[in-house]
């Protein structure tokens, strides 16, 4: 059994002991100043040409907007399909970014991925909003222009596009088009972590989301979703429903929750999400633990997590699930400096290299260990790697069945919150002393 499989098997089985509580990471990040809010991230990214009206898009209509935008910048996008939904639909992203038609060694993989529940549509067109704002502003804004140089964003404005076509406005959208096409939840459609890991009646939907994020390294992520305002991090699941289920890697997604949360105008604040719906969902925080909020098993971003090398956040945009043209303006306006400065987190990292010692070519497939209970992951197929973290000090280690381990101590800080570097490994020896071994 590999390392690999053999560390998946322990974040699935294992109890991870954190040293903070939610509640007390979130006073350290305020009384040390360390979380930009609202205003401050608004400032730093600076003026830019916005969207001025935003309208609902048909999937007919998602689809040749995408195609223009594809058209009008050709230098730095690239439109792809990922596969189909039951009914015939593509599944269409737009990939963003200075080297957008391929992976680039050296440029981290970002994904913004909506609409998987079909009746919740703010992120379809907020994501368009978003592609929008990045294109239009290339050149023109400094911050936009250098995170599109710096990462390669990939947009998939619909995941469901079966649903979106059976939901409607109203208290009925609240069930209606939520599934797919085959009555399906694809948010429950991934394998699970504490079941089976293999899913019986996958969906194409589910498989077309499988098959792309283990063919491109993604390294962050969110899911858009809407029924309240409050971002999600893992586990959604756990042996018991309403405590938090932690990972390894706890401190890092407050943190990244947190940091969304406070980059939006109000979702950061204590208090009810959505006073006087019908079914309010009693959260008082503006993030959660998916188990603490209630039990979800085969959902997508812990699959991200698990198996993956891939950090997930679940986003819950809007306390309406189908909100009007009107609505969805004001929801843009809440919303877009954090969905901004959420990319940026990507580089927030270690990363840098993983050489032969011999040629200098790039080793995939390297084991890269942060401390003993965090996330594993794994160089890509140049020998790159990002991990994103916060900041602290690590013990990082490289393993590789083919060479000699090497380990490197790693400070990261609040002013420079990154460390780029490389690591050579020296091969094993393949040859064995045979007299000893008869002995």
């Amino acid at each position: 059994m590999s390392l690999k499989i053999l560390h998946v098997l322990l974040i699935i089985f294992q109890a991870t002991v954190c040293e903070l509580e939610t509640k007390k990471i979130i006073e350290l990040l305020e009384s040390g100043n360390t979380i930009e809010n609202y205003d401050t991230v608004k400032a730093r990214i600076g003026s830019f040409i916005d969207t001025k009206e935003i309208k609902i898009h048909n999937n007919i209509e998602l689809g040749k907007e995408l195609k223009v935008l594809n058209d009008e910048y050709p230098q730095i996008t690239y439109l792809y399909q990922i596969g189909k939904s039951i009914r015939g639909t593509f599944l269409t992203v737009l990939a963003i970014g200075k080297f957008a038609r391929q992976n680039t060694p050296g440029i981290p993989e970002f994904k913004y991925i909506a609409n998987i529940h079909g009746n919740e549509i703010s992120g379809r067109e907020l994501l368009l909003c978003l592609a929008h704002v990045l294109l239009e502003n290339y050149g023109k804004n400094e911050l936009i222009t250098s995170l599109v140089n710096k990462t390669r964003i990939h947009l998939l404005p619909t995941m469901n596009p079966d649903g979106f076509e059976d939901a409607t406005p109203g208290i009925h959208g609240w069930i209606q088009g939520r599934t797919n096409a085959a009555g399906i939840d694809l948010n429950r459609n991934f394998p699970q972590r504490l079941g089976p890991n293999s899913v019986r009646n996958m969906q194409p939907e589910t498989e077309a989301i499988i098959r792309w994020t283990k063919a491109i390294p993604f390294v962050l992520s969110a899911n858009l979703h809407d029924g309240s305002t409050v971002v999600n991090f893992p586990y959604d699941d756990g042996r018991i429903e309403g405590v938090e289920a932690k990972t390894g890697d706890h401190e890092l997604f407050v943190q990244l929750a947190y940091s969304y949360a406070r980059a939006h105008k109000f979702m950061w604040k204590k208090g009810p999400r959505c006073i006087g719906r019908f079914e309010d969902d009693e959260l008082d925080e503006g993030i959660t633990n998916g188990n603490k909020w209630y039990s979800v098993s085969g959902g997508m971003q812990d699959w991200n997590y698990v198996f993956a090398d891939c950090f997930e956040l679940t986003i819950e945009m809007s306390c309406e699930k189908y909100p009007n043209s009107k609505e969805l303006k004001q929801l843009w306006d809440e919303h877009k400096f954090a969905l901004i400065s959420f990319i940026e987190k990507i580089h927030k990292s270690i990363s840098g290299f993983v050489l032969d010692g011999s040629s200098g070519i790039g080793i995939p497939n390297v084991l890269i260990f942060i401390d003993k209970n965090s996330k594993v992951i794994s160089s890509n197929a140049h020998g790159d790697f990002w991990r994103i973290v916060i900041p602290g000090t690590y013990n990082v280690t490289f393993q590789h069945s083919l060479y000699e381990s090497v380990a490197k101590t790693v400070h990261i800080t609040s002013e420079v919150p990154y460390k780029v570097f490389n690591v050579t490994l020296r091969r094993k020896s393949r040859f064995w002393n045979f007299d000893y071994d008869k002995r």
